[in-house]
């Protein structure tokens, strides 16, 4: 927890408290209604609430006045209901101590409005569902919406302005000066591609022969440098990446997960040239910093998770499996504004051709690399030896026109 800031004597600030999920993607999809909490409540203490890496990605908001963790034990060592009731109890009595009036739960769980109720925390603004009894104001969430868009409804309902909904993330001199020399390390004038391949859910996951055949293609083919950051539960995948694909892509490839904090990784990520990854935090970290995305989407709903605002490409199986509800939904053409269909897919249907096509958009083709460049003149012709092709043009033609005529 943090130290209570100190405010001027005889001042009394609105303190607004907004409990995040403990999820990565999802705070920075929240970046557009902390912005747009500010600009409703400009003289407001506003504090986030947050487990673990969101409370990282969110280093140097300038929305936000501190960063509160949540601290929980894993699930297994709560201590089943009692255990964690009594946790919550011991958090919402530090909360309370900083008499904030109005709390807005990005977190639409039982265990979040339980807090903020327990805080006294009076107005409580969320999602309707499990939590529903607990709140004061509950908000319908919308199928299909997308998750940064269903968070400013949290303010719609309340009448607040919205701005355009722009995507934004911040990198502090510190940050640049601290990961540009790992950068510089980097052979220059080769692409930089940020890749993202695993998450949390392995249902997200694509294939690791199809990643190991991506990564050939973009080191031979498009002449890329191939740079990773992820969590110590990623090392394992990275390490069985690099070594699978063998020492001459292995030298372009470039994990700095262990030199690389997240509060760092924007700084790391917007000198990349494009981010190709499965439904993850970091590819929502690429796209806050502007870096186009190519994303390879499963179980989740693209609608709902695509990346906000930044140019990208969505890529998703044509099997999609709906429920029973979605099926209903879309018979009654609920879902016709949706680009895609309501339902489950997975991430083991999207075809290698489609990523690779996908990405070449966004990659040109790397220039021929010359072998050797060989001036003969034999007789009335000169003969030139470049990419491992041989041309003849008349010699009597100056070097740019034998160029020339040579392709």
């Amino acid at each position: 927890m943090i130290a209570r800031r100190q405010e001027a004597a005889g001042t009394t600030r609105e303190r607004i408290l907004v409990v995040c999920t403990q999820y990565i993607g999802d705070t920075l999809l929240a970046i557009p209604f902390l912005r747009n909490l500010r600009q409703a409540h400009p003289g407001a203490v506003i504090d986030v609430c947050a487990e673990g890496g969101p409370r990282a990605v969110l280093a140097h908001c300038p929305y936000v006045d501190d960063r509160i963790s949540w601290s929980r034990p894993p699930k297994g060592r709560r201590g089943g209901l009692s255990g964690a009731y009594a946790g919550l109890k011991a958090q919402a009595a530090w909360l309370r101590s900083r008499g904030y009036t109005r709390a807005y739960l990005l977190k639409p769980s039982l265990s979040a409005a339980t807090l903020a109720m327990l805080a006294g925390i009076p107005c409580r603004i969320g999602f309707a569902g499990e939590s529903s009894p607990l709140l004061t104001q509950r908000i319908r969430r919308r199928r299909g919406r997308h998750q940064a868009e269903t968070y400013l409804d949290l303010l719609r309902a309340e009448g607040a302005a919205i701005d355009d909904g722009h995507n934004e993330n911040w990198v502090p001199p510190s940050s640049a000066v601290r990961v540009g020399p790992l950068l510089d390390r980097l052979p220059a004038g080769r692409p930089r591609v940020f890749l993202a391949i695993q998450s949390t859910d392995v249902l997200k996951h694509w294939p690791v022969d199809r990643w190991l055949r991506l990564i050939h293609w973009l080191v031979e083919d498009r002449g890329c440098e191939l740079v990773l950051c992820g969590g110590p539960a990623d090392a394992a995948a990275h390490d069985a990446l690099r070594e699978a694909a063998g020492p001459r892509i292995a030298a372009h490839f470039h994990d700095l997960s262990e030199l690389v904090p997240l509060a760092d990784a924007a700084a790391l990520a917007v000198r990349t040239d494009l981010c190709i990854g499965v439904d993850t935090g970091l590819v929502h970290l690429a796209a806050s910093v502007g870096v186009p995305a190519v994303v390879l989407v499963g179980p989740t709903d693209p609608n709902r998770w695509s990346p906000w605002r930044t140019p990208s490409t969505v890529l998703r199986s044509s099997r999609v499996f709906p429920t029973l509800a979605e099926r209903v939904a879309t018979a009654c053409g609920a879902s016709d504004h949706l680009r895609w269909p309501l339902g489950r897919a997975t991430a083991d249907d999207i075809p290698y051709a489609d990523v690779e096509a996908a990405v070449a958009r966004y990659l040109p083709r790397a220039a021929p690399r010359a072998i050797n460049l060989i001036d003969l003149t034999q007789g009335s012709f000169r003969y030139e030896v470049s990419a491992g092709r041989v041309t003849s043009a008349p010699a009597s033609l100056p070097v740019s026109a034998a160029a020339s005529a040579a392709g």
